[in-house]
């Protein structure tokens, strides 16, 4: 059954940087197929490989139709599903088929299990030599931590995250955002597309390897590293002014306000707006150096005077002086913001069995045009189509179907594939 979102899609892809390169995700949760998205995003034609019971997000939050949860919604758009059985060898050669054809391939199942399921990168290289192989993994191969489970809560306990969290407010914590799993998924998309650049010049492909707690680290590392950058150290590590515990948006009358001044003529400048010849003569303020070491006090000193006045006095003000400020925006008012409105950020696409579904776009552009998003595929909706496309006869593919190695979407499934997934989680690869 060919799926109405498809010759939208490949209208689309026809269009973008990534148009006629071909993506197999194995990927699950959030770190891989946020990967994958961006280079469905770029236009590549993204095959998500799934079992029976489909990628957990899709019954993680809200839903107007099962299978197709928030969480879901989120990270899977530009793709299509194809649900095959990989403890069955017939499942395993009919996705083999697939990589013979693919540009990249893209897991994040643990490297032990690789072997056992028929998709070790040197079996997948050997038969298609031009393929990228992207390991998407919790550790790096060769340390002692490979091969452990890693979700985000781990790597946030583990990179720094949970310290800065310490740090900063006196209580070990995770950034309220997934941020391992989405950080490492952009610098896999990154990696994923040199490997391809490097490819167009040699003629063949490579395994890349894309552990989160090692890019984690280097995230953090970039500021916080500080004075452990020498040897001996000078000083502690971590950078004072993105840990002082006064770091925050400044209360208002009315509201809260972002304000970040930086330059000295920044700092000078609204020292003499608010009147305030103290912080101006004051030595621990006189240049960036000084600030940052004290910067907790000039936060706590500034915080002071902001709660005096209105949020739309200080952004008359800041705007004057030419320091960047701007009143702190909810996460639902970002669905109503004037500027993402101009820009034509969000999308709307209508679906005829769960109505109208609002999207965040993709946030780039290519000579001024934005791309388009496609609805995120059913579980198994393009199974049939993909299958065909790999060689697969008719006769091959009615018998995957039948066996139920393979499965092909019909709207009468959804109720089905939602009580599959409560009864067999633990089967989930």
């Amino acid at each position: 059954m060919t799926s109405p979102h498809v010759p939208v899609i490949l209208w689309v892809l026809s269009m973008l940087p990534l148009s006629g390169v071909k993506v197999v995700d194995l990927g699950s949760v959030l770190m891989a197929p946020y990967a994958s998205q961006w280079l469905g995003d770029l236009g590549a034609d993204v095959i998500k490989v799934e079992t029976a019971i489909g990628d957990s997000t899709r019954y993680t939050g809200p839903a107007a139709e099962p299978g197709m949860a928030a969480m879901f919604l989120g990270s899977n758009r530009n793709k299509r599903s194809i649900v095959l059985d990989l403890r069955d060898p017939l499942g395993v050669a009919a996705l083999l088929k697939l990589v013979d054809s693919a540009d990249v391939f893209i897991h994040n199942i643990r490297p032990q299990k690789l072997e056992k399921l028929g998709i070790a990168p040197e079996k997948l290289m050997l038969r298609n030599p031009r393929l990228v192989y992207a390991g998407l993994h919790g550790f790096g191969e060769g340390g002692r931590y490979a091969g452990r489970p890693a979700y985000d809560d781990i790597i946030q306990g583990m990179c720094g995250n949970a310290d800065l969290m310490l740090r900063q407010t006196g209580k070990p914590g995770y950034l309220p955002t997934v941020s391992a799993d989405k950080t490492s998924g952009l610098v896999a998309a990154i990696a994923i597309l040199a490997a391809i650049t490097a490819r167009e010049r040699t003629g063949r492909g490579g395994f890349v390897e894309i552990p989160m707690f090692e890019t984690m680290v280097a995230f953090n590392l970039v500021e916080h590293l500080y004075g452990g950058h020498f040897e001996p150290t000078r000083g502690q590590s971590g950078y004072p002014r993105a840990l002082a515990s006064t770091r925050a948006p400044f209360s208002t009358l009315d509201g809260f306000i972002s304000v970040m001044p930086y330059t000295d003529s920044h700092w000078i400048d609204l020292f003499r707006e608010l009147d305030a010849n103290d912080l101006e003569d004051d030595a621990r303020f006189q240049d960036i150096a000084a600030r940052t070491e004290n910067i907790a006090l000039l936060y706590d000193r500034l915080a002071a005077l902001i709660s005096k006045r209105s949020t739309s006095d200080w952004v008359e003000i800041f705007d004057r002086l030419d320091i960047p400020a701007a009143e702190v925006i909810s996460l639902e008012g970002l669905m109503q913001d004037g500027h993402l409105e101009d820009t034509g950020f969000f999308s709307a696409l209508r679906d005829e069995n769960m109505g109208e579904l609002r999207f965040p776009g993709v946030p780039i552009r290519f000579d001024g045009v934005r791309p388009d998003i496609c609805m995120p595929p059913r579980l198994g909706e393009h199974t049939t189509q993909i299958l065909e496309e790999a060689g697969l006869s008719a006769t091959e593919i009615q018998q995957l179907i039948s066996s139920g190695t393979a499965r092909q979407y019909t709207s009468a499934r959804g109720d089905e594939s939602n009580e599959q997934y409560r009864q067999n989680r633990s089967t989930i690869i």
